[in-house]
């Protein structure tokens, strides 16, 4: 995949993609307002192990509140400007908004992460196109949100009646869209969508299964980082929840995720790494001493 003068090439190693949060209310408490200290935050994401940066500047957890198109323009161009001037590395706009997209993909953005699939604004497809960026596809579907203290929102009842078949087909409609509007297949990357519409136990499913979306014949990214799943599973809070983190990103490497996002870095960069070392035979770092 093309990221401006970046190229991600798929099934070499596992990329990171580290999040920096432009927002007052992240569920995992690392948000920044502040468009200094979300470019630190973001440049030591990169001295960490952080291949992309995926930068937000509106809430999805379960039950946020939106913010409008030019509050979330304000949060995030300023301190994409500012890392695209700062580093190599290919920035992502997480956002669900066209005129967003295209602020951000002007400011240096080379990715347009969507968590509705490209299927919430119809003109957003084609900003994707005419920059020639690269698409994150996930899967979404609008739920009541419940609360848990101490734990979060989290979806308690999300019905579906054959999980997979109707992930892989909501994936299927977005990588249509996309392609219809003029982006190559190459440049699509889907994600499942953990914690977006989904309870706790399809969430499991959801990565216990990650391997039958490759029938999609596209990249696939994984975000568990932090999120309710790993809390409502080992009833922690979001500061907590690094282990379960870990184990959720090992396991997604195992069973095909070319990309995970997470906050917890350089530890996650490590278990990418050491997950690749055993899944994609990655050489270890340090040559054995001969003779011994």
């Amino acid at each position: 995949m093309r990221c401006g003068d970046a190229v991600l090439r798929w099934g070499h190693k596992t990329y990171v993609m580290g999040i920096v949060n432009v927002t007052p209310d992240s569920f995992s408490g690392d948000g920044q307002l502040d468009t200094r200290r979300a470019v630190a935050h973001g440049l030591a994401l990169v001295a960490n192990g952080a291949d992309i940066l995926d930068v937000g500047g509106e809430s999805t957890r379960p039950g946020a509140d939106p913010v409008d198109a030019a509050e979330e323009e304000r949060r995030v161009v300023p301190v994409i400007t500012e890392l695209h001037a700062r580093t190599t590395r290919p920035i992502s706009i997480d956002t669900s908004r066209a005129e967003v997209a295209e602020a951000a993909l002007d400011a240096g953005a080379t990715i347009v992460n969507d968590v509705w699939g490209f299927q919430r604004d119809p003109a957003l497809a084609g900003v994707v196109a005419r920059h020639g960026a690269g698409a994150v596809a996930m899967h979404n579907r609008a739920a009541i949100a419940s609360r848990a203290e101490g734990l979060g929102g989290y979806f308690r009842e999300v019905a579906y009646d054959n999980l997979l078949a109707e992930v892989v087909a909501g994936l299927k409609e977005s990588m249509v869209i996309l392609e219809h509007s003029g982006v190559a297949r190459s440049q699509i990357v889907v994600d499942p969508g953990i914690g977006f519409g989904k309870t706790p136990e399809q969430n499991l499913e959801l990565l216990a299964r990650l391997g039958e979306l490759r029938t999609l014949g596209a990249s696939i990214l994984v975000g568990t980082s932090r999120k309710s799943v790993i809390g409502v599973t080992l009833d922690l809070p979001p500061q907590d929840r690094v282990e379960g983190t870990a184990a959720t990103v090992a396991l997604a490497i195992r069973n095909g995720a070319d990309v995970v996002r997470v906050h917890d870095l350089p530890a996650m960069a490590r278990v990418a790494r050491m997950a690749d070392a055993v899944v994609r035979g990655w050489p270890i770092a340090i040559e054995p001493e001969v003779g011994r």
